[in-house]
């Protein structure tokens, strides 16, 4: 056990662990995806209206409470280290997933998406060990190998959560728990610390705080601009899970069977890219090439999918959209060369903020554009019928955090 406690260079099992740790974060998320909705509706008595309002406002809980920890446990890991706080977190996720399998009403259902947003938001943590055990030039793999490991959480999870589901609709609770227990427990025996005491931070709220973590990124002018362009993928990544659903059922008439199908070649296409490809193609063409590549393979990808006419020229596009997860990783490995080793927790931190303040805007902004762009109505004085102009806003966004990347990397 005092291995596991060591501050020494983290054996290769510690790196793995961080890495399902991710898959299995996302994985419990995913799990209760395809019965949560239901079980509050039998909690409203069959009242879908009502269950709709309410299972909306379980996901802007849960987004903000992302916004509003994600960078307090940021702090506390440069403070106290990674490893307590991920073990914690996967505790806290675990406890949290059986309070809610028992939960005899929809408050206690409430309250229990409340504390997993809370408890989930180890994302940070993982992200600053990536960052301690890994030189500069391999950051972005690694960061690479997180967006892999979400991709595959988020492929798996409502595949499990459907099997479970249809057995008892409280199963995949108790099945995400028993997922977050055992990773906590392999944890205490494999995880080691990443941070060295020298090298901590003390803890204050003006840097655990939402708004205080963002200060941070501007302390240094390419760092704000690198955020910036963060900030910009993440608000158009918004409309992916906000409009994906809602436009190819508009637009091609696919039912659940095809967008399962749609979701799982779009998880299994990332994967390949930041799992596989993220890491030769970094060290042939360096961090900089590859975030704009990224970027501008996001932006054709998004009109591709605004502007194709037919099913199955929307699919070319995932393939093409898929190579957009370079721009990510390069950018976060990007911004940690700006910081000290005792702000990674913090920089991390900042950058799950601007995560959840995007999750915010953009579900409201793509949505709405949705609908203005399908009634018809005139717009500037012109009637115009575009379905897919959420997507193309979308591809605006990148092209604008393109050129912003571009001049910010251009020493």
């Amino acid at each position: 056990m005092a291995a596991s406690v060591s501050t020494t260079p983290p054996r290769q099992a510690a790196i793995y662990f961080i890495l399902i740790t991710v898959v299995l974060d996302v994985l419990s998320f995913g799990i209760i995806i395809p019965v949560l909705p239901k079980l509050v509706e039998e909690f409203l008595a069959g009242d879908t209206a009502q269950a709709a309002q309410v299972y909306g406002l379980m996901g802007t809980a849960w987004a903000l409470m992302q916004f509003v920890c994600s960078p307090i446990q940021g702090a506390l890991s440069d403070r106290f280290g990674r490893r307590p706080v991920v073990l914690l977190s996967n505790l806290g996720l675990g406890l949290d997933y059986i309070f809610m399998a028992l939960a005899p009403t929809v408050t206690w259902l409430f309250v229990g998406r409340i504390i997993s947003g809370v408890a989930s938001s180890s994302f940070s943590t993982a992200g600053a060990y990536i960052a301690d055990v890994t030189p500069p030039e391999k950051r972005a793999a690694g960061f690479g190998m997180i967006g892999a490991a979400f991709g595959l959480g988020f492929v798996l999870g409502p595949a499990v959560g459907g099997m479970l589901g249809a057995i008892d609709p409280r199963l995949p609770f108790w099945g995400a728990a028993g997922t977050s227990l055992l990773n906590a427990c392999y944890g205490l025996f494999v995880l080691p610390e990443s941070l060295p005491r020298e090298k901590r931070m003390a803890f204050a709220w003006k840097r655990a705080s939402p708004i205080g973590s963002l200060v941070l990124l501007r302390s240094h002018r390419q760092l704000f601009s690198l955020a910036t362009v963060a900030f910009l993928g993440y608000l158009a990544h918004a409309v992916l899970p906000s409009m994906a659903v809602l436009y190819v059922g508009y637009r091609y008439g696919w039912g659940p069977s095809a967008v399962g199908f749609m979701l799982a070649g779009a998880g299994i296409s990332a994967m390949l890219v930041q799992g596989v490809l993220m890491r030769p193609i970094t060290a042939a063409v360096g961090e900089r090439r590859t975030l704009l590549t990224g970027l501008l393979c996001g932006a054709v990808g998004f009109v591709v999918y605004g502007l194709a006419p037919t099913a199955w020229i929307y699919c070319v596009g995932i393939p093409i959209m898929a190579c957009w997860g370079l721009a990510g990783p390069a950018t976060q490995a990007l911004m940690t060369r700006r910081v000290s080793a005792s702000e990674q927790g913090q920089l991390q931190g900042a950058i799950a903020g601007l995560a959840g303040i995007a999750g915010l805007i953009g579900p409201g902004l793509f949505t709405q554009t949705f609908a203005v762009f399908i009634r018809r109505e005139s717009v500037l004085g012109v009637s115009v019928h575009l379905p897919g102009a959420p997507f193309l806003l979308a591809s605006l966004l990148l092209l604008l955090a393109m050129a912003l990347a571009w001049r910010a990397t251009a020493r």
